[in-house]
């Protein structure tokens, strides 16, 4: 009797991990995908409705899902609250919710370089470096799908397919 409820929780946490796995691959698409939006609403913010930077990004917090409306409501957060330079409050920002994301170091790398040079130049210098951003985005997304479609099923399986070797193994 204990041998079965051992091998079915063994079942259960292995299962558990692989789908957490792959959960992390399906993440990161949709993630960068909110991300991209989240920059052309920035672009819009700043080329059409000439809003100040902390009150855009409050508002493009509000139209995005979690972990990424914490980022954009801290460094509007920062930005008003802290007297922080623009490049400062995002690079804060990044720092204390980058781990709540499915992001990986490219994506953060994007994403400092970005962040660098944010609230440094006119408008249509500023909406090149959005767009250069979002540019880079787009390849980390492909490289991405492709990881999720390649590996998703296969890490799944995994989860399930170890937990029955190691019950194998243990009786």
């Amino acid at each position: 009797m204990f041998k079965l409820i051992g091998a079915v929780l063994i079942i259960i946490s292995t299962s558990w991990a692989g789908f957490e796995a792959a959960r992390h691959l399906t993440e990161r698409p949709r993630q960068l995908r909110q991300l991209k939006v989240a920059l052309q609403s920035l672009e819009a913010e700043i080329m059409y409705g000439h809003t100040p930077l902390a009150e855009a990004t409050r508002n493009i917090a509000k139209q995005l899902e979690k972990p990424l409306t914490w980022f954009f409501e801290a460094f509007s957060n920062k930005l008003e609250q802290a007297n922080l330079h623009a490049k400062d409050a995002w690079h804060q920002s990044l720092d204390e919710v980058w781990n709540s994301t499915a992001f990986k170091k490219a994506e953060l790398e994007i994403m400092k370089q970005f962040g660098d040079t944010l609230g440094q130049h006119d408008r249509h210098t500023q909406q090149k470096h959005i767009l250069l951003a979002m540019t880079h985005l787009e390849r980390e997304e492909l490289e991405a799908r492709d990881k999720q479609i390649r590996y998703e099923k296969m890490v799944k399986s995994l989860g399930v397919l170890s937990g029955l070797l190691l019950i194998i193994l243990l009786m």
